[in-house]
């Protein structure tokens, strides 16, 4: 099976899963990945759904930085 037909198959079963009704699909925060620009930790931010750039402290310096 190549890629474009098991893509067009998990496409089917998520199509007919909705119209059952058995599978609900919502949208939620996003996850950011960001790395201090000070001291170079790495930080897990998480964003509200619509928002690209999030205030954030840094978890081991604690310096206030915004992510993209």
């Amino acid at each position: 099976m190549d890629k474009a037909a098991m893509r067009e198959e998990a496409e089917r079963l998520i199509r007919e899963a909705m119209e059952r009704k058995a599978v609900v699909i919502k949208q939620g925060d996003t996850r950011i990945m960001a790395t201090c620009g000070r001291c170079g930790a790495a930080n897990k931010i998480s964003a509200p759904k619509g928002e690209t750039r999030v205030t954030y402290a840094c978890k081991e310096c604690g310096h206030s930085q915004i992510a993209m």
